[in-house]
């Protein structure tokens, strides 16, 4: 399969107008520098605590956990 579309070879390279390059690469900028952008990075690197919500006895019902452990040994 070629996705070369050579329909594009045909005409040359166009660059972006300078305005135009400046005014994207300040969005980009400014949504970067965003709260919720910081708050999203900070998160996305923090290492995880060790499972929140795993409970302190490794199962959520202690008991049930034991009978079950008991049974699997006989």
């Amino acid at each position: 399969m070629d996705f070369s579309f050579a329909r594009a070879h045909d005409r040359p390279a166009t660059a972006l107008p300078t305005e135009l390059a400046v005014l994207m690469v300040g969005i980009a900028s400014r949504q970067a520098a965003s709260p919720t952008a910081q708050t999203q990075a900070q998160l996305a690197l923090a290492a995880p605590d060790a499972e929140p919500l795993a409970p302190a006895a490794g199962a959520f019902h202690a008991v049930a956990a034991a009978s079950l452990t008991r049974r699997q040994g006989e």
